[in-house]
C-alpha cells in the first residue's frame, strides 16, 4: 500500500466544488484512496478548517476509514526550518516558515507522496519529493 498526502488546495477544490480544478482533484483523490491512506497533518488540517465554523463538520468530512491524521515527525520540523532557511537566503520575503515547508518535509521524511497542484515551492525545496500533479 502506498500513501499519500493530500495538500490543502486539493482537498479544498473538492470541498468547494472548484469549477476549475474540481474534476482533476476527485480523481486525485479517488486514485489515491484505492492505493493506501491518505494523509492529512496538523498544518493541512489548521488550513482546511478556516472553511468550517464547527470541527464536527471538518471531522465528518475527514473520516479516519479514509484519512490518517498524522502529527509532524520532529526531524521534519527540522527539515522545514531548514529549507526555510534556504528560502531566506534565496530572497524569500516572509519572516515565518511557510506552511508548503512543514507539508514538503513531512511527506519528505515519511517518504510519501503529495497530491497537490501548487508544485513550485515543493520543486524548489524538495526536489526528490513525488509529487502527483497536474
Amino acid at each position: 500500500m502506498s500513501a499519500t498526502m493530500v495538500d490543502t488546495c486539493v482537498l479544498l477544490d473538492v470541498v468547494t466544488e472548484d469549477p476549475t480544478w474540481f474534476e482533476w482533484s476527485a480523481n486525485v483523490l479517488e486514485r489515491a484512496a484505492d492505493e493506501g491512506p491518505l494523509i492529512i497533518n496538523p498544518v493541512i488540517y489548521s488550513e482546511l478548517s478556516i472553511g468550517f465554523d464547527r470541527i464536527e463538520d471538518i471531522e465528518a468530512l475527514l473520516t479516519p476509514d479514509i484519512f490518517q491524521y498524522r502529527p509532524i515527525p520532529r526531524e521534519a520540523a527540522f527539515l522545514a526550518g531548514q529549507c526555510f532557511l534556504n528560502y531566506r537566503r534565496r530572497g524569500g520575503e516572509k519572516s515565518t516558515p511557510l506552511p508548503d515547508f512543514f507539508i514538503g518535509a513531512h511527506a519528505s521524511v515519511e517518504s510519501i507522496k503529495l497530491a497537490t497542484r501548487d508544485t513550485r515551492r515543493f520543486r524548489t525545496y524538495f526536489p526528490r519529493l513525488r509529487l502527483v500533479s497536474p
